[in-house]
């Protein structure tokens, strides 16, 4: 691929995605690549050991999460959070939704009717790019995104929606739902909930702001 070099101008570069950069870590015969390839074993192992049992890819998560900061109260909600999403996507496919363009427009239903946005339009709102959204949504935004995505699963049973075009109506209809308790909430407590903050370091946040200049 052409990419700008420090000349400022675009060389052709060899390129590489990660599956092919942990390809070409096992084919080098150095010893220095070898720390690498006993990462990648072990790795490897981890998840052979997770599929054999579950629960340990669900405590692992939790541990990663609080390595990075988070609050048990956060990692509790951030679980839950994910159990309701599989759960709504397991529905989905039974109903002839299945591709995962088909489960970006559903979901997009569902965040515009709860938060007033689409998850590409809430990232650019908290300032985030490759990072997963509901990584860096607080507490009451976990919550609401649930409520909005739990109220979908009911409704696309009850209705027995089939098909993108009638899960699509269950999801905004959800969205709705979780939108309109948000609202209500914001009355109540006098302030919004959406909030501008994330996850990020401080050294990423510095880094993202000099770039945006």
């Amino acid at each position: 691929m052409k990419l700008i070099a420090e000349d400022g101008k675009q060389r052709e570069t060899d390129c590489t995605n990660t599956e092919g950069a942990f390809r070409i870590i096992q084919s080098i015969t150095s010893p220095n690549a070898e720390p690498f390839k006993l990462w990648l074993a072990k790795v490897g192992y981890e998840r052979i050991q997770e599929i054999e049992n579950p629960e340990l890819a669900q405590m692992r998560m939790r541990e990663l999460y609080k390595a990075k900061g988070y609050s048990d109260a956060w990692i509790e909600k951030r679980v839950r959070g994910i159990a309701i999403r599989d759960e709504l996507t397991d529905e989905w496919k039974k109903r002839d939704v299945g591709a995962e363009r088909e489960y970006a427009i559903l979901t997009a239903e569902i965040s515009k009717a709860t938060f007033g946005m689409t998850p590409t339009e809430y990232k650019e709102f908290k300032g985030l790019k490759k990072e997963n959204l509901r990584d860096h949504m607080n507490d009451l935004e976990l919550i609401f995104n649930m409520l909005g995505e739990r109220v979908t699963t009911e409704i696309t049973r009850e209705k027995d929606a089939k098909g993108l075009p009638k899960c699509k109506d269950a999801a905004k209809e959800g969205g709705e739902v979780a939108g309109s308790a948000r609202k209500d909430a914001e009355k109540r407590i006098g302030k919004t909930i959406l909030s501008e903050e994330n996850f990020l370091d401080q050294s990423e946040k510095e880094k993202r702001k000099q770039l945006s200049k």
